[in-house]
């Protein structure tokens, strides 16, 4: 995945990856399932291996048209990661 390209994500980490996003759509006992469903769940993923390579997949995924949507999903990315700080404590 190019995403995760120069990024410590391993090889393990991917399969990993790949391996919960079908369990989950076993889970769901649907029989078809859209790629967006299966971005989204990507993206969720990868938020939490890589947020570097969370943020480079949604650029392309969601075609980020210029900086000041690349800006928005930062914001929220560190909206996230600060809701989880102050969970934790």
């Amino acid at each position: 995945m190019r995403a995760c390209e120069k990024r410590p994500v391993s090889a393990s980490d991917m399969e990993r990856i790949v391996n919960e996003i079908e369990s989950t759509l076993n889970n769901n006992m649907q029989t078809e399932v859209s790629s967006s469903y299966i971005g989204e769940l990507l993206m969720e993923k990868l938020k939490k291996v890589d947020e570097v390579a969370y943020i480079r997949f949604a650029s392309v995924y969601r075609q980020f048209k210029d900086i000041n949507t690349f800006m928005d999903e930062l914001k929220i990315l560190l909206g996230d990661k600060k809701q989880e700080d102050n969970q934790q404590r």
